[in-house]
């Protein structure tokens, strides 16, 4: 079961996963990552007004009433692996295994024919029970607690011994994961989700997992003492979760939302384990109890922590009674015995482990993948795929240079897209028309142009604003408050090469028409302080997909956390309340597809490019499929590589 640690917490960014795309960072969230949150740091999100608790005035009513007064309609419970047969069923590899391993991965002809053929899962026998795998990890987890998950390193650990019960596949469609779930139901009000736990779950010591497991640890959440803000968000939009029996739990919401399924969604803890450690050490790490369970935590996922040393290596090893319960094989087994997750920070060696064996696979920088030759493909291929991470140069609309829509088309206009794609990207990346990709559900179906290098229509639209050279220093100016005022401002971006460069071709575009640009560097961690803090005038950065359009609210919604750009339009506001109300999908894709026409006619941002997922892979390795969120964090997700049995 890949990590389900649901998709609401609002855009987390996730450095590992983005090379440090800032300030927002990637929303890609693993599979089951609460609502909105994305994952390099979930203390890059603002914190929300803390909750004191849950509610104590709230009494659920009798399952009698219960059932005589809701009306329940089924939802899906589904095995993403289960799903991913169906689909390679009806499929043929358009190269042999061996064919597909010696190409070298130069053209999207290659590119295909390698995820087409290697992707596929094994036909019965083919895959080694025995394997073991060996994956990268970028930093250490800073805690094996599921619940105070705040990285990408821990998602991608956490999501093999945690237990949840909701996923969702690559298309970002929810369901209720069978591997956990007997049946789940949802009051035609949309105030209600009943989950049937199947009776074959137990923890990693042995005991069954409960519907109360689940209710004590939406009681953890909710303590204000327990340090989980990103974990908490989203949760703390339920009026309570109760327990009717061991096996049957519904969940009471707050208001009938499309977007409640992602709220229902949260790591869980066992109760026979924490009830007695956690009130008189809420910090959940402090206590010696604690410490001794970040070691050797109890779980209740396919995998436990065999071996932890620290800074080193994670070594996970295959729970047999996962799969396995009273003689019986009540789930598929995971196909690695074991699961080591080599702790390598620097990306170039970790290149060189990937080309020495030693890791069987590794997020590939732009300039790896472009370089990779003879002695990379000894042992190793590649592959990539569009991922929905969408880069932009930010537009402070509260300054008086970026008010006007005018000037923020006209930087738009200005700046050499064409240049940028073929140059700075290697021809890598797809143009990007606004905030939701052209594939994705949610996206206007009007279809717009990508934007091209106009200098006389930016020059118009700079006159049309009132800022020319008056003065005729070549610089554009105008009178603001009695002071003549030049248009010069500051561009503020991470120490990454290809970052600065898009920042000074802008610059060098902008001199052209007698705009000044000043471009300012920075750390990650200080651009995403002056962001958050709104001390900028412009700033380049990027974002990750939500599997739900609504957590875009928090970046376009007026007076939200992450709208550090300060905008505000009242449709937008009204397009974004309505969406998560409505429950038709095809008509929250209208609401959802006007928000971006109105932004790409604001341009608050210049929308620059989506960026590809590129991913290098041992050729002992089998079965990477891709998502929009790359080939880990979906169900099936992880689940879905394997290694041949040795002849």
């Amino acid at each position: 079961m890949e990590s389900q640690t649901r998709q609401r917490m609002v855009f987390l960014v996730v450095s590992a996963c983005l090379a440090a795309v800032l300030p927002g960072g990637c929303s890609r969230r693993p599979e089951g990552l609460p609502a909105g949150v994305t994952l390099e740091s979930l203390d890059a999100k603002p914190a929300k007004p803390v909750p004191k608790g849950p509610d104590v005035s709230f009494v659920p009513p009798t399952f009698d009433a219960l059932e005589r007064d809701a009306k329940w309609v089924d939802r899906p419970v589904k095995d993403g692996l289960v799903m991913l047969r169906a689909e390679q069923a009806g499929e043929t590899p358009p190269v042999t295994v061996a064919e597909a391993l010696a190409l070298r991965n130069n053209s999207a002809d290659a590119n295909a024919s390698i995820l087409a053929t290697l992707g596929r899962l094994p036909a019965a026998g083919e895959a080694d029970p025995g394997a073991r795998l060996e994956r990268h990890l970028r930093g250490d987890v800073n805690s094996t607690n599921p619940i105070m998950i705040n990285s990408t390193n821990e998602f991608d650990v956490l999501g093999l011994t945690g237990f949840e019960l909701f996923s969702f596949d690559r298309r970002m469609e929810p369901f209720a994961t069978a591997e956990t779930v007997a049946s789940w139901q949802s009051s035609s009000d949309g105030l209600l989700d009943k989950v049937v736990l199947r009776d074959d779950l137990l923890w990693s010591d042995g005991r069954p997992i409960t519907a109360h497991d689940v209710v004590f640890t939406y009681t953890v959440i909710m303590d204000n003492r327990v340090p989980v803000p990103a974990v908490r968000s989203g949760t703390d939009q339920l009026r309570g979760v109760h327990a009717y029996d061991d096996q049957t739990l519904v969940f009471f919401h707050k208001e009938s939302l499309a977007t409640n399924v992602w709220n229902i969604n949260f790591p869980v803890l066992p109760r026979h384990v924490y009830e007695s450690t956690w009130e008189a050490d809420p910090t959940l790490k402090d206590s010696d109890a604690h410490v001794a369970l970040e070691e050797h935590p109890v779980v209740g996922g396919p995998y436990e922590i065999a071996q932890r040393k620290r800074g080193e290596q994670i070594v996970l090893r295959r729970r047999d009674s996962w799969s396995t319960v009273d003689g019986k094989q009540v789930r598929e087994q995971p196909f690695f015995r074991e699961v080591r997750f080599r702790i390598i920070e620097d990306t170039n060696t970790a290149f060189l482990a990937l080309q020495a064996g030693d890791i069987d696979e590794l997020i590939l920088t732009p300039e790896q993948w472009q370089g990779t030759g003879d002695e990379f493909y000894e042992r190793s291929t590649k592959a990539t795929a569009p991922e929905w991470v969408n880069f932009f140069f930010a537009w402070n609309v509260e300054t008086p240079f970026f008010a006007d829509r005018r000037v923020r088309r006209a930087m738009t206009y200005a700046f050499d897209h064409e240049r940028m794609l073929k140059d700075l990207c290697h021809g890598l990346y797809q143009p990007s028309t606004g905030q939701f990709h052209e594939a994705a559900w949610m996206a206007s179906k009007k279809k717009v142009a990508p934007s091209k290098q106009d200098l006389d229509k930016a020059e118009q639209l700079l006159d049309e604003a009132g800022w020319i050279d008056t003065d005729n220093d070549g610089i554009r100016d105008r009178e603001i408050d009695g002071r003549l005022v030049p248009l010069e401002f500051t561009m503020l971006v991470a120490q990454q090469s290809i970052r600065v460069a898009t920042c000074n071709l802008l610059r060098e575009n902008l001199e052209q028409i007698g705009v000044r640009m000043n471009v300012q560097p920075l750390e990650t961690t200080v651009l995403l302080d002056r962001t958050q803090e709104r001390k900028f005038q412009a700033y380049h950065g990027g974002w990750g997909t939500g599997t739900d359009p609504d957590s875009t609210e928090n970046i376009w919604k007026s007076g939200e956390a992450r709208n550090h750009v300060g905008y505000s339009n009242p449709d937008v506001d009204q397009l974004y309340e309505e969406g998560r109300r409505e429950f038709d999908r095809a008509k929250r894709a209208e609401k959802y597809g006007r928000i971006q026409e109105i932004l790409w006619e604001d341009q608050p941002y210049t929308w620059l490019y989506w960026r590809n997922g590129f991913y290098g892979f041992s050729k002992e390795l089998r079965g990477y499929v891709f998502s929009p969120r790359g080939p880990y964090h979906y169900s099936p997700g992880y689940r879905s590589l394997w290694r041949p049995r040795q002849e």
